[in-house]
């Protein structure tokens, strides 16, 4: 379904964990971040892209490489992808992959393209790396901490901040690669939102944002939840997990997450 629309802008949002898919429309192109989850719901991007797209070039950029978030790419066989440098490194490839086979196994669900890893024509390598166009220009920011290969991106400039898998209302972290450098992460949303002042900021799941103020509380919570979870592996203080869960509306599904980033940080505490 679409959660959000306005002038050059549409992001649509899967049953699924809430994850969301955005079709930014320009006067060069038309970019397509991280189209998925199930076949009828791929399908309505694609046909919204055909719809809008005319004669311009078609851009997909891949925020992490996260299955669910790559489950849509051979449903745009012509588009121009995007995606960091780590993703294209990403060793776990097959692994990706076969989480994309077993889930559609598991669901008896058929889709009418291939399913394969994404192959990047534009590598990002660094902070600030950018895309320019005569009306568009596409910034970029390497985002790791989630897992090791995240993007964020502003397209200016319509102000519109792709963050993937960071600053959701509907998820608090979720530490699958480095403590460190999601905390390092954070720091860089903090200066994106306080220099380029987005006007609309889309998270991997969950509801966009339009607010500066929200946008800062939204960073500043995922900063003290770190550092409440870092000081309890510490066994500095005790973790309120109960406090924690009642924010949310799917508690349940969230425990075990809580209780993996707890276990990767007193790994990692452990090995230092």
């Amino acid at each position: 379904m679409i959660q959000f629309k306005q002038a050059g802008i549409c992001v649509f949002q899967s049953a699924l964990y809430q994850t969301t898919s955005t079709v930014i429309d320009t006067p060069d192109l038309v970019l397509v971040v991280d189209p998925n989850w199930l076949p009828h719901e791929v399908q309505e991007i694609v046909c919204y892209v055909d719809s809008i797209k005319g004669t311009r070039p078609v851009y997909l950029l891949f925020t992490h490489s996260d299955y669910d978030h790559i489950i849509g790419w051979k449903a745009f066989p012509d588009a121009i992808t995007i995606a960091s440098e780590a993703f294209v490194q990403n060793p776990a490839k097959d692994k990706e992959v076969e989480q994309i086979i077993s889930f559609d196994d598991k669901h008896y669900i058929k889709r009418n393209y291939p399913i394969e890893y994404p192959d990047i024509q534009i590598v990002i390598r660094q902070d600030e790396d950018f895309l320019s166009f005569e009306h568009t220009r596409i910034r970029f920011w390497l985002a790791p901490g989630h897992n090791a290969d995240g993007l964020f991106a502003l397209l200016e400039p319509y102000g519109v901040w792709i963050a993937g898998d960071y600053l959701s209302d509907v998820e608090f972290p979720f530490i699958y690669h480095s403590l460190e450098d999601y905390q390092m992460t954070l720091e860089k949303a903090s200066n994106i939102a306080g220099k380029a002042r987005p006007k609309v900021l889309v998270p991997g799941h969950g509801q966009i944002c339009q607010n500066i103020p929200e946008m800062g509380k939204r960073i500043i919570f995922s900063q003290q939840y770190l550092q409440a979870i870092l000081r309890h592996a510490k066994g500095e203080e005790v973790f309120d997990e109960t406090a924690l869960l009642v924010q949310y509306d799917f508690p349940k599904g969230l425990r075990s997450i809580h209780q993996d980033n707890l276990n990767l940080i007193i790994k990692s505490i452990s090995k230092s």
